[in-house]
C-alpha cells in the first residue's frame, strides 16, 4: 500500500469518526449520611455544541445551573420533592491572560485555571456538597436524590438570547440522575 493511499485512509477514518455530541450528562451521583448531614458526591460532564465554545472563547459568560432535589417516594403517585436547590457557576474566558475563570455564584468562590477541560473537571466534581439535614427527614419514609445539569440562557445576553431560543445548539441539559437516600 503506498503512503498516499494510507494517509487517505487515516484521514477519512478520522473524519468518519463521529464527533462528541453536544450535552451534558450526569455519570454517577450518590450521597451518604455523615454528621446528620446527607453529603452529595458527583461526577458530571460537559459537552458544550460548537455555538456556545465559540461565544466562550469570545468573552460571552456561560452559566451552569446544578439542580439538586430530594424526593419523597411515593407507591402510587408520583414522587414528591421536598427539598431543592441550585448551584450556579459562571465560567468566563479571557484572552489576556488565556485563563478559564470559574465562578460559585452561590459562595462566591473564583478559581483560575489554564485550560478550558481542567475547568469543566472543576465543575464536574462535587465531593461532600452538604445536600440536607437528616433532622429534615420523616422515618420509615422512603427518599431519592435527583440532580441535572442545564446551561442557563436567561443568563446570556439579550442580543445573544433570541438565537439560543431558535437554536437546538443552546439547549444543553442533562437527564434527571436519580439515587436512593
Amino acid at each position: 500500500m503506498s503512503r498516499v493511499t494510507c494517509w487517505l485512509l487515516l484521514a477519512w477514518g478520522l473524519l468518519s469518526m463521529p464527533a462528541q455530541a453536544a450535552g451534558f450528562e450526569v455519570i454517577t451521583a450518590s450521597s451518604r449520611l455523615e454528621g446528620g448531614v446527607y453529603r452529595l458526591n458527583a461526577r458530571l460532564e460537559y459537552h458544550f455544541s460548537k455555538p456556545a465554545l465559540e461565544a466562550l472563547e469570545n468573552g460571552v459568560p456561560l452559566t451552569i445551573e446544578l439542580e439538586m432535589e430530594v424526593r419523597r417516594r411515593r407507591s402510587w403517585l408520583w414522587a414528591e420533592t421536598i427539598y431543592s436547590l441550585t448551584q450556579r457557576f459562571k465560567m468566563e474566558y479571557h484572552a489576556l491572560s488565556r485563563q478559564y475563570l470559574v465562578n460559585n455564584l452561590n459562595s462566591g468562590e473564583r478559581r483560575s485555571f489554564p485550560s478550558r477541560n481542567a475547568a469543566l473537571d472543576f465543575m464536574g466534581q462535587i465531593n461532600g456538597f452538604p445536600l440536607l439535614d437528616q433532622g429534615l427527614l420523616t422515618s420509615n419514609e422512603k427518599y431519592e436524590g435527583a440532580l441535572r445539569a442545564a446551561l442557563d440562557i436567561e443568563s446570556l445576553p439579550a442580543p445573544l438570547r433570541l438565537f439560543t431560543y431558535l437554536s437546538d445548539d443552546w439547549r444543553l441539559t442533562s437527564e434527571w440522575y436519580t439515587w436512593s437516600l
